[in-house]
């Protein structure tokens, strides 16, 4: 078993947008992790950190983007994020904070 910090280093922040706020309608949230994690890791970290259980996990890797800040060029961070699906009578609510 990893331990309690190890997990916090797998999810990283959870994402509160529009669009994460309607995946929370359907019992799911959305959460930023590190980009080596895999799927059965971010269960695992999920499922201890907040005591619940998964039903899926999806996730999606952003690219990312080219913009200019002040005439030069500079390039955003790749994200990670992660899609967690939960049980039925299972919740997380992470608008209130951690």
């Amino acid at each position: 078993m990893t331990t309690k910090a190890e997990l916090y280093d797998v999810i990283r922040r959870p994402i509160v947008t529009e669009k994460s706020t309607r995946a929370s309608e359907a019992n799911a949230l959305v959460f930023e992790v590190a980009m080596e994690a895999n799927k059965p890791l971010i269960k695992q970290a999920v499922e201890a950190l907040f005591n619940v259980k998964v039903k899926a996990v999806n996730t999606v890797l952003t690219r990312g983007k080219v913009k200019r800040f002040r005439g030069r060029l500079g390039r955003r961070n790749d994200v990670k994020k992660a899609y967690v699906t939960l049980e039925e009578g299972h919740m997380i609510d992470v608008t209130t904070g951690l």
